[in-house]
């Protein structure tokens, strides 16, 4: 079962010596690759849509980026890994809570545990996403983007509200802050992308101003660019934090009959 556990004797966060800045140290790898390898999804996909022609430079959906050949094998493949490097990131934050939580009682055990549901619940919509194309099934494909894009806001003002409530002994007052900001800036987003992609009377990727609608997936286009990379930013916050634990899996034999 896996466990997290801290390289340094668990103490409260004044109480520790400086740290070198190493993406490589503790699971710090686990959060880096998971904002790289998102980033990287995002832009290989909008390039490649680009150069194809296959959809406008000026900010398309992000699903638009990868609707048709060649690209949409490559985001659906890319796509599908930051769904599970997110899981992955998600449960080991809410072990290190848990663990912090042991020694501070800051927080009910249960706030922890319900913030990485929503959070996996988040990256199965991300899931959804890649594996059910735009254009083939908009309905299912549009229904795991809603999930996505709604766990997701709701898990960062939750992890933020944890933050705060362990600082200063867990947490620094200007990682509070910042998480804090793109908490709200994400949440303020999210309103008019839904709102705007509810107005949208047609389902095209190749869209020219002046088209009818084409205001509301202009304004819903932006914000779904702002909250996707709120939600990269946001990971880029963990980095620290998981500079300082290592996650070690424990084994059991049970003798057979």
């Amino acid at each position: 079962m896996p466990t997290a556990g801290e390289r340094q004797p668990l103490l409260p966060k004044g109480a520790r010596g400086t740290m070198p800045c190493t993406f490589t140290q503790g699971v710090a790898f686990v959060p880096t690759l998971l904002v790289a390898w998102s980033s990287a999804a995002f832009i290989i996909s909008y390039v490649i849509a680009v150069l194809c022609g296959h959809v406008e430079p000026l900010f398309p959906y992000i699903s638009d980026t990868g609707a048709k050949p060649p690209e949409s094998g490559i985001f659906g493949f890319m796509i599908n890994v930051s769904a599970f490097l997110g899981a992955a990131t998600m449960y080991i934050k809410y072990l290190i809570v848990k663990k912090q939580n042991e020694v501070t009682n800051f927080i009910a055990p249960y706030f922890n545990f319900i913030t990485l549901i929503i959070g996996v619940l988040g990256c199965v919509g991300m899931g959804i996403v890649a594996s059910f194309q735009e254009l083939a099934v908009p309905a299912v494909h549009d229904g795991g983007a809603l999930v996505a894009f709604l766990s997701g806001v709701v898990y960062i003002i939750l992890q933020t509200i944890i933050s705060y409530k362990s600082r200063p002994q867990w947490s620094a007052p200007c990682i509070c802050h910042i998480r804090l900001a793109l908490s709200i800036m994400s949440f303020i987003a999210a309103i008019p992308m839904i709102a705007c992609a509810s107005l949208i009377s047609i389902t095209k990727i190749d869209w020219n101003p002046g088209e009818k609608d084409y205001l509301y997936h202009f304004v819903s286009a932006v914000c779904e660019w702002i909250v996707a990379f709120g939600f990269v930013f946001y990971f880029l916050t963990y980095i620290k934090e998981f500079q300082r634990v290592t996650v070690r899996i424990s084994t059991e034999m049970h003798e057979s009959f």
